[in-house]
């Protein structure tokens, strides 16, 4: 197995335990991390913000860290005889020229970049063993997605839970906050998440499951933290899998991922004040009409990232 030196700035904690590394094993390397000074490949993530001035996206406790991050970052580039291959590999909403990097991993639509490859968030939570690939994890959720469960229609069960919503939530940003008062004015929503309980500190260390609590629930209100053509992330797939009807806020091209029919979309339904709402969850024919849909009509592969990745590292090695 060839050794590959690679270092990372700016990506969640649970980074090594990601897609990505998974599928550099499944390609016959094996990682070695290690510091930027001395890596092949520098994945950089979306909290080694390479401008100050371009803070707005991240929460304010987070800013001081980015910053520091940020000049240990040129500081050590500075360093080198030869830089590294860089990739920017984000999970969340921002762009794909964030950083100015060789290679891009992002969520973005339409990007004719040929360095650039669109992941969304969503197929990193999903269970590729049928690929050979395996190592990535999903500990908030209990479970790895399963792409056969996905691609089943969502079944009548979902009407014998009480019709009541589930919503998961560290924090009531907008457009949360007007979404769920929506959603509470037709039906009950129970809370979940850091918002309603300030004893959590985080996702990871929240002691729920939340595969196993979406179980008394016929529906999950999970917005999208943003809209952005190409952004959609685990919470859509999570609730179907969990057996609930998404309730979601996300632009039209979702399609592309997802088949909308199988899922409730609050964004169209915002020029009239999210009237229809009430005709959806009150109407029984409608209802039953979603437990006929599944949420993937076509099943994604992992054969084309695998291409990426092997021409990436093969040029980082070369």
């Amino acid at each position: 197995m060839t050794v590959i030196q690679v270092s990372t700035i700016g990506v969640p904690e649970d980074y090594k335990t990601g897609l990505i590394p998974a599928i550099c094993k499944n390609l016959g390397y094996q990682i070695q991390w290690g510091k930027p000074e001395d890596c092949d490949i520098l994945i950089i993530g979306p909290f080694a913000n390479l401008s100050k001035k371009r803070l707005g996206w991240c929460p304010k406790p987070l800013r001081p860290q980015v910053t520091v991050i940020n000049d240990v970052l040129r500081s050590i580039l500075n360093r080198r005889k030869y830089a590294p291959l860089t990739l920017f590999h984000t999970g969340e909403n921002i762009r794909h020229d964030f950083a100015n990097a060789d290679y891009s991993i992002t969520f973005d639509l339409g990007i004719t970049n040929p360095k650039h490859f669109r992941l969304p968030y969503w197929m990193e939570m999903v269970d590729w063993s049928g690929e050979d690939v395996s190592g990535n994890l999903n500990p908030r959720y209990g479970r790895l997605l399963e792409l056969s469960k996905l691609m089943e229609p969502l079944g009548v069960n979902f009407l014998k839970r009480p019709r009541s919503a589930a919503l998961f939530a560290s924090h009531l940003r907008e457009p949360r906050a007007t979404l769920l008062d929506v959603v509470k004015n037709q039906i009950a929503v129970t809370e979940f998440g850091k918002t309603f309980n300030p004893a959590i500190k985080n996702h990871l260390e929240s002691g729920l499951i939340k595969y196993e609590a979406l179980q008394d629930f016929a529906f999950n209100l999970c917005p999208e933290n943003g809209m952005y053509p190409g952004y959609y992330t685990e919470k859509i797939p999570e609730a179907f899998m969990a057996g609930c009807l998404p309730i979601t806020w996300a632009d039209e091209n979702l399609k592309v991922d997802f088949n909308p029919n199988a899922l409730i979309n609050l964004a169209p339904m915002s020029w009239n004040e999210f009237s229809d709402l009430k005709d959806i969850l009150h109407s029984e024919k409608k209802l039953s009409a979603y437990a006929e849909q599944s949420l993937i009509t076509k099943r994604p592969s992992l054969d084309p990232l695998k291409l990426y990745m092997k021409d990436m590292i093969e040029t980082a090695l070369s």
